[in-house]
């Protein structure tokens, strides 16, 4: 087996724990990729495990297994998720579980927050103790105002669940978090700390559950910013795959942490 430059990729073979970025990677918009069900079949029959680690928060876990049944992946559960925003959530249950908190995110963030038990709000305040910025497909001009409100009048911790400058949908590209941040930054000189990929936290929290090894896991995503640096960061291979946002020209200039130790077409070519 070799990758798109002629590096022998046989390692792939063996690995046992496969952590696959979504948009881009597995589907775009409402098509899945050819050759995943038969990947992840795959995968399964040889005794390991896979994992979908992705930067969208836009959904919550329930509402990604429920995408993935309709584009025909019904064996998938939500075991087999770890999102930012559940990183997040992670994060806000150790520093600010008794805080109010205000989000920026979609319907099915906030609902998934408020049942993992933190105390949320969508309208402006000042008794927030944290503001959080996530993916929001819902964004209006109504949220852009409260925001940039509570950003401009309170010094308060704020995080964001993933710096992607865009998202991939059938058509090109949408506008991600990174881009939503850029804007506030230029409106209210406030930077959030990301959380999400390129930060390793994803991958060590499925490794450490499953009881992988850095050998024996692998990173598949189509940004370098993100999910190949976050790979890297992690001590894990990674692929990068041609499917997505990323370009073979980015690709070929990525340097550090953001070179994928292999590079692909599209996963299906991982079923060799």
């Amino acid at each position: 087996m070799k990758d798109y430059y002629g590096k022998d990729a046989t390692r792939l073979k063996a690995k046992k724990l496969f952590l696959f970025d979504m948009d881009g990677t597995i589907y775009l918009g409402d098509d899945l990729f050819e050759g995943v069900s038969e990947l992840l079949q795959k995968i399964e029959n040889k005794g390991g495990r896979y994992v979908f680690i992705t930067n969208n928060a836009s959904k919550s876990v329930s509402d990604y297994v429920a995408k993935l049944h309709r584009l025909g992946l019904t064996n998938v559960t939500e075991e087999h998720f770890f999102t930012s925003a559940q990183a997040m959530l992670m994060l806000l249950k150790e520093k600010h579980a008794d805080d109010l908190i205000y989000l920026q995110g979609t319907k099915s963030l906030v609902e998934e927050y408020k049942a993992g038990g933190l105390h949320i709000t969508t309208e402006y305040t000042d008794k927030a103790g944290a503001i959080v910025v996530a993916f929001d497909p819902e964004f209006t001009g109504e949220k852009v105002y409260k925001t940039s409100k509570m950003l401009t009048l309170h010094n308060l911790p704020y995080y964001a669940t993933n710096p992607d400058w865009v998202c991939p949908v059938e058509f090109g590209y949408i506008p991600d978090c990174g881009s939503m941040c850029q804007s506030y930054e230029r409106a209210t000189g406030k930077k959030p700390i990301f959380i999400g990929k390129p930060q390793p936290t994803m991958i060590f929290e499925v490794m450490k559950k499953f009881g992988a090894k850095p050998e024996e896991t692998v990173v598949v995503g189509d940004r370098c910013y993100t999910d190949i640096a976050s790979g890297n960061n992690a001590g894990v291979d990674t692929v990068c795959v041609l499917s997505g946002e990323v370009t073979l020209a980015e690709v070929n200039a990525a340097q550090g942490v953001e070179k994928p130790t292999f590079l692909l077409n599209h996963v299906k070519e991982l079923l060799l």
